[in-house]
């Protein structure tokens, strides 16, 4: 534990936010002209307002929260999509917990396993693996979501079931990137960014240089960060310094676990085993180049959407729109807080939610909920 006590360290943490006030009152950053920066990940959201992040730093910072949750963004279509696998006859589908309780037009999985479909939790690709090697006589389906984090380990899988020869093991992809989608924000001439606090476990398997076009054609900072209090606070300072300074970087403050170029072994499973999709549906974004990936023609016999015809196996995906009044593309965007919708804490609760972000454990409206977060204030 010694470890993590000294990246929670409170005269390290009092130091850390002194200077950001420093750098804060060298911009001139007020509460009516703030420094606006969008930690990317979800994680790091759930972070802020667990250590109360937030209300420490200088009233010149306002935190916007990014696209950063891969189960928040992932249209209703796709789980109305999963939905409709599971409930084939023979099918036992497995997928993470986060995402059962996510709601299509036709409900959560949970609910759909509350109607009698075969769906199993489970905390890794290569446990529905086994279940495929125990019931060779059902097909099952592994539910590949994420982003870069997680698609090494489902790529791990196909290439194990490929080589052992597994004909009833498949994945319905869901995987994406985070540069495509931060592109299309800092694309948006609506968007107000000063900088980034970029995604740990991310850059983990991509390294830092897939940010580089944010400095380099942008002309906006980014650090990469960990998770712990101290972590986000250097981060936050960092950025500063670089606004301060009038430079545009790509900064690791993760270093002890980020590598600058990434994990090799990982880099070549996913190139390996996917290829990019000319776009890709994000919930709040809408189609995004060449954001999502695709198993490759080598390995279709493990694809779900060849499998069984379905989203862009089929005729091609399928738009649902929101709920009406619901304002989470709105929310995974930046442009409002999750207490600015107006469901929240109304027609959209953990037990009744709306989207995805009421219940993911990296949703932003998770974290006001769970942590208070600007909650009491607007109430």
């Amino acid at each position: 534990m010694k470890h993590v006590t000294e990246f929670r360290d409170p005269a390290l943490a009092k130091a850390l936010l002194a200077e950001i006030a420093r750098l804060c009152d060298q911009i001139g950053a007020t509460r009516e002209k703030p420094v606006h920066i969008m930690e990317i990940c979800g994680g790091h959201t759930h972070a802020i307002f667990r250590f109360g992040l937030d209300k420490l730093v200088h009233e010149g910072i306002e935190f916007i929260h990014g696209p950063g949750c891969p189960v928040c963004v992932l249209p209703m279509s796709r789980v109305d999509e999963c939905i409709e696998i599971a409930e084939r006859e023979g099918v036992i589908f497995t997928t993470f917990g986060d995402a059962m309780r996510v709601p299509g037009t036709r409900g959560s999985l949970m609910q759909a396993k509350a109607r009698g479909a075969d769906i199993r939790m489970v905390y890794s690709p290569l446990d529905a693996l086994e279940i495929a090697r125990r019931n060779p006589e059902r097909e099952v389906v592994f539910f590949g979501l994420g982003f870069e984090t997680t698609t090494p380990s489902t790529a791990f899988a196909i290439q194990a079931a490929a080589r052992e020869g597994l004909k009833n093991f498949s994945v319905f992809c869901n995987h994406i990137t985070v540069p495509e989608p931060i592109r299309a924000l800092l694309g948006d001439p609506h968007m107000t960014l000063d900088g980034f606090i970029g995604p740990g476990h991310v850059s983990m398997v991509i390294g830092t240089h897939p940010y580089d076009f944010i400095a380099q054609e942008f002309g906006k900072p980014i650090v990469v960060a960990g998770f712990e209090p101290i972590d986000l606070l250097q981060s936050v300072a960092m950025v500063l310094r670089q606004v301060a300074e009038g430079r545009a970087e790509v900064e690791n403050q993760y270093a002890r676990v980020v590598p600058e170029h990434g994990n090799p072994a990982s880099l070549a499973a996913i190139a390996d085993v996917y290829e990019r999709r000319p776009s890709f549906e994000w919930r709040g974004l809408g189609e995004i180049d060449a954001s999502g990936l695709r198993i490759r023609p080598d390995y279709a016999g493990f694809d779900a959407e060849a499998k069984f015809g379905v989203g862009y196996g089929a005729a091609g995906p399928r738009h649902v729109p929101e709920p009406e009044g619901c304002a989470c593309g709105a929310v995974m965007t930046g442009r409002i807080k999750p207490t600015a919708c107006p469901q929240y804490g109304t027609g959209c609760t953990p037990e009744t939610p709306l989207g995805a972000l009421m219940v993911s454990s990296e949703g932003a409206c998770a974290a006001y909920w769970q942590y208070g977060g600007a909650r009491g204030a607007a109430a």
